[in-house]
């Protein structure tokens, strides 16, 4: 049997009644102790160095970001060079969550990674997805990107899009869900 992680990487229903789960629950409760810490920061080095402790990997000088920041997992957050991330965002990353170098995030975006089955003797259980956002995107205030979805290079997605499909490279999306709107 796969390590839990990697299970919730995969995509693999994973029930809550997992006897590894109890894994998944002390990286939350790790998570969950340091948040306070990242959002009472004062300056973006001392939000760098809490969400590098978060993560479990040094961010980089180039990127910024701005308190309040919520994750409710953290470990599989991976953030390039020159990122910036705005306010208020919430990364659900069960799934992995990777942002290229160069792309922009507004605020109160929400990257979520995590789902759960339709079926409801078993809708407890998670399904996770990655989001991969690539180089120089911009994700504009207020969208939401769904479990599975991979924003392409250059590409935008517009304030308050709710995006369950891929967005190609060079192309604007939005509406809900969104749509491809032109090309750029």
């Amino acid at each position: 049997m796969n390590d839990i992680f990697d299970r919730l990487k995969s995509g693999e229903l994973v029930e809550l009644t997992d006897p590894d789960f109890f894994k998944v629950n002390e990286v939350v409760s790790r998570t969950l102790a340091l948040s306070p810490l990242l959002n009472a920061a004062t300056s973006v080095g001392e939000i760098r160095e809490r969400l590098g402790e978060i993560t479990g990997t040094a961010l980089d000088k180039s990127t910024a970001v701005f308190a309040p920041f919520y994750t409710n997992f953290g470990r599989f957050i991976k953030l390039g060079k020159n990122v910036f991330i705005n306010h208020a965002c919430s990364f659900l990353d069960m799934g992995g969550i990777t942002l290229e170098d160069d792309v922009l995030i507004g605020p109160k975006v929400n990257l979520i990674t995590e789902n759960h089955p339709l079926d409801p003797a078993a809708r407890r259980g998670l399904i996770c997805r990655p989001i991969l956002i690539k180089r120089k995107a911009w994700i504009g205030a207020g969208a939401t990107i769904l479990p599975g979805v991979t924003i392409g290079e250059n590409a935008v997605v517009a304030a308050g899009a709710v995006v369950s499909r891929d967005v190609p490279d060079n192309s604007i999306a939005g509406g809900i869900p969104a749509k491809i709107i032109k090309t750029i």
